[in-house]
């Protein structure tokens, strides 16, 4: 992979020790309509500058790994009809090619640590899908968290995912999981699902130390944070829980399958609870940004943290 492009803000900010948080592309580019994505993009990055931590939105540009955009390459992921979407395996092509691609969860951590950011805030993560049995699909991000020592904050994972399944990956690959001010994962529009949490934090500081005993223990993998959307945000339980049966019910009938499923439950639940999952989307993301950027400030003021 050719050299990473760092933004000269982020580049300061990592060599003087103070606190930094990537933010993944891919929403701007495949998850939000425009022009809300762009708004939401510059929001983020503010909400972040507000809290004295910079910003380092990651993307490909022209074939280059990007860490930190200008307003420019910023517009042009949100505007772009032709932007990819770039999982770890996309990451050497669109390089080779010159091409320009929003990075996932995924890629986001994995070129995050390479410039040694370690805190990343996202919406959710990806996981294990429904029907794994007959099509073994499962994210890519699973195993990328398993072997990159980046922090993610998340809201958890998609009720249209298996979660149980999902949990139990995270714990096989060895990911540490912590629940943030909560002892029940959440489920991305809703603020809990039925699966309990081993371990739970209630400051930024704790989960700092948490990180540094990682790094004293030798391990590799990712740290990962589940902070539930707050309540007056999510999604209105009785609308969630019948969107979800009735797609459930639908892709049965039509005898969808394996990869298939994935795909047509999200357009589903988009469609079926007409914008209010995207509003909860959004407040997700800021949440989480907000608890990334308390986290970031505290790891840069732990002792030993290295610069550069």
């Amino acid at each position: 992979m050719r050299k990473l492009a760092v933004a000269d803000e982020v580049r300061v900010a990592l060599e003087s020790g103070r606190p930094v948080v990537a933010l993944e592309s891919t929403l701007i580019a495949h998850g939000l309509p425009r022009p809300r994505n762009q708004e939401v993009a510059a929001e983020l990055e503010a909400l972040l500058r507000d809290r004295g931590v910079t910003p380092a939105t990651i993307a490909v540009i022209d074939g280059t790994p990007t860490i930190g955009l200008d307003a420019d390459a910023l517009a042009r992921i949100a505007g772009s009809t032709d932007v990819a979407k770039l999982s770890v395996r996309d990451l050497p092509v669109a390089c080779a090619l010159r091409r320009t691609g929003a990075t996932t969860v995924a890629s986001t951590s994995l070129l995050a640590a390479r410039a040694g950011i370690r805190v990343f805030a996202t919406g959710g993560l990806g996981g294990v899908h429904r029907g794994w049995a007959d099509s073994a699909d499962e994210s890519a991000d699973l195993v990328t968290l398993a072997r990159t020592p980046v922090t993610v904050v998340c809201a958890g994972v998609k009720s249209i995912l298996d979660v149980g399944a999902t949990l139990e990956r995270l714990e096989t690959l060895g990911v540490t999981l912590l629940g943030w001010r909560t002892d029940i994962f959440p489920g991305f529009y809703r603020s809990r699902t039925g699966f309990t949490l081993d371990w739970r934090v209630d400051a930024a500081g704790e989960v700092a130390s948490v990180m540094a005993d990682a790094d004293a223990l030798g391990l590799r993998s990712a740290v990962v944070v589940a902070n539930p959307v707050g309540e007056t945000d999510q999604l209105d339980r009785h609308l969630h829980d019948r969107v979800l049966a009735e797609a459930l019910a639908e892709a049965a009938r039509r005898g969808l399958r394996g990869k298939a499923v994935t795909p047509f439950l999200l357009e589903t639940f988009h469609r079926e609870t007409a914008g209010a999952s995207l509003e909860t989307n959004i407040a997700v993301v800021r949440n989480n940004v907000t608890v990334a950027a308390d986290i970031a400030t505290a790891w840069s003021g732990k002792p030993g943290v290295p610069r550069g």
